[in-house]
């Protein structure tokens, strides 16, 4: 049995302490926020988050940092993208060198252009970060449905390790030392659901979801490499895989951000209506700043921020998509 102490108390917070209790874990979720706090400890429920799933009673419910990391085999942070920083710089005092964290949240930091692990190292130099992404909903994971992810870490050991941590029968880890390509693909695939939500919200077919989707992981794929990761991991679990399940499933508040916005809503507006962390609106602008950093054609991105930031009409920009200079799929291969 191992110690765990979950940074975060949403959903996915919450999904996978439930996978972790049940393989015989001793967990404790930690928020900072006191009516969250006392709705779990009074209720065993998540209400707005997680509707329907009931907390076993020894879960723990904190509000106390130390309390949740103090002599903890593995911290997780599962705290919205934006709030990475501040939450790795409380612990600074607090972990020991080589403290294993796992992080589970998606996102760049728009001003550094920074991924959370690289956030995680800057601030916890001396920890051992890994990460976890793949297509897992967690209103899915927290009902046992059959989920697959992959754990990204710097050795084998360390990802052995958490990989036996998670894995059962409902709940199939892979792992992997492309922490960067993970990161990028369940960052970026955000973004690419907005575009999709759009699309639907603005009455497209399955045509032209499916074009979105596939042009999606081209571009992911184009920067992801040019940024170290490897080009196989955007074809597994976090790249390909995880698009396709944020794409489609109406459990995406990315997807459904999109849709009202689609249907003439304001970003903020949909954001409003949607009353959670719709992490592709923060990681569109720094997607787009690390497309010019690496001088990497990502037109789906760009059109996506002029949608959200510029107030560019939706048809336009799908307009502007489909009449782009004329260019071929694949050029390795012609013989005349």
């Amino acid at each position: 049995m191992a110690k765990i102490g979950i940074l975060g108390a949403g959903a996915w917070a919450i999904a996978l302490g439930l996978v972790l209790k049940k393989n015989g874990n001793e967990v404790t979720l930690w928020t900072c926020v006191d009516t969250e706090a006392e709705m779990l400890i009074k209720d065993r429920e998540h209400k707005t988050s997680l509707p329907g799933i009931i907390l076993p009673e020894d879960i723990k419910i904190t509000m106390d940092l130390k309390e949740a990391i103090s002599d903890m085999d593995l911290i997780i942070f599962a705290v919205a993208s934006r709030y990475t920083r501040q939450t790795a710089a409380k612990l600074k005092k607090l972990i020991n060198n080589g403290q294993k964290l796992l992080i589970v949240s998606k996102g760049i930091e728009d001003e550094t252009l920074m991924t959370l692990s690289e956030i995680v190292h800057q601030e916890l130099p001396d920890a051992n970060v890994s990460v976890l992404s793949g297509p897992s909903h967690a209103e899915e994971v927290g009902r046992g449905l059959p989920t697959t992810v992959v754990v990204g870490s710097e050795t084998k050991e360390t990802a052995d390790y958490i990989q036996e941590l998670f894995m059962n029968e409902v709940f199939r880890v892979y792992t992997s030392p492309d922490i960067m390509g993970i990161e990028l693909g369940g960052a970026l695939k955000n973004v690419i659901a907005l575009a999709a939500g759009v699309a639907d919200g603005a009455g497209y077919g399955d045509n032209t979801k499916a074009a979105l989707i596939t042009r999606g992981i081209a571009e992911i794929t184009r920067l992801g490499v040019k940024m170290g990761g490897n080009f196989k991991t955007f074809g597994g679990l976090t790249g390909i895989g995880d698009l396709i399940v944020t794409c489609a499933s109406m459990h995406s508040r990315n997807r459904r951000a999109g849709i009202l916005i689609g249907q003439g809503k304001t970003m903020e507006e949909a954001m409003k209506e949607v009353n959670a962390v719709v992490e592709g609106v923060y990681s569109a602008k720094a997607a787009y700043k690390l497309s010019q950093k690496y001088d990497v054609s990502m037109p789906i991105v760009e059109q996506v921020n002029q949608v959200l930031f510029e107030g560019k009409d939706v048809k336009q920009a799908l307009y502007d998509l489909m009449l782009r200079e004329k260019r071929d799929e694949i050029v390795e291969g012609w013989t005349k």
